[in-house]
């Protein structure tokens, strides 16, 4: 099959955007030779409320990003009512972009707990995955649970190239490890007035700062 431009999407709540968010999502653009859609979720089905509202998450992203054309703001999930499954916005995609070739971009603790995502199983249907470890916690295929080793069987590849070959179906693992910073360590972090600002590109700060987020520590539960 003719290559064609692979879409790659990054999702996650990016609450707040921070460092490790931008070193994944640049070492992807440039190992994949692709842009990167980095979609902030609006209603995340899988975790609690963000501490931040939908509107400043996306106006982080864009201040993170500005200047950098491998990467990009999608709003797709903002602009939708009702949760944001990855299976609802990869069919909304598919049906204007049935041929071209999708990627989701994600941890390897994402990936591990993928038998948890509605639909989990349509989603090698839909896209690729590229997956990237987390520190201390490395993308082995030997080290999968069982249904999704299951389903992962066959579909690994080491070429970036492979992606763009095929609309869907493929695992890449990127041997790139993201920062050891959280959104959670980095909301505690502002709310318990310690160091923080080096943890995120420097226009997020000083959003943070003149909005005066996170600085309740309610604002420190899990999300990405």
């Amino acid at each position: 099959m003719e290559s064609r431009e692979l879409i790659v999407i990054y999702g996650g709540t990016f609450d707040p955007v921070h460092n490790g968010h931008m070193a994944i999502a640049r070492h992807a653009a440039r190992a994949l030779g692709s842009q990167v859609r980095l979609m902030p979720a609006s209603d995340p089905p899988h975790r609690p409320a963000p501490g931040a509202s939908a509107a400043e998450r996306a106006h982080m992203l864009d201040l993170a990003i500005a200047g950098e054309p491998s990467l990009c703001v999608d709003r797709r999930e903002l602009e939708r009512e009702g949760p944001s499954f990855t299976v609802q916005t990869l069919r909304e995609l598919r049906a204007s972009e049935p041929h071209a070739p999708v990627a989701l971009l994600l941890g390897s603790d994402s990936f591990l707990g993928l038998p948890a995502w509605r639909e989990w199983q349509a989603l090698f249907g839909l896209a690729h995955f590229v997956i990237a470890d987390r520190p201390g916690q490395p993308c082995r295929p030997d080290a999968l649970p069982p249904a999704l080793a299951a389903e992962a069987d066959g579909r690994w590849t080491a070429d970036p190239a492979a992606l763009a070959a095929a609309p869907a179906g493929r695992l890449l693992a990127l041997g790139q490890p993201l920062h050891d910073v959280s959104a959670t360590g980095l909301r505690e972090r502002i709310a318990g007035n310690r160091p923080w600002r080096h943890l995120v590109p420097a226009p997020v700060a000083a959003y943070i700062a003149s909005r005066g987020l996170y600085r309740d520590a309610a604002h420190t539960r899990s999300s990405l």
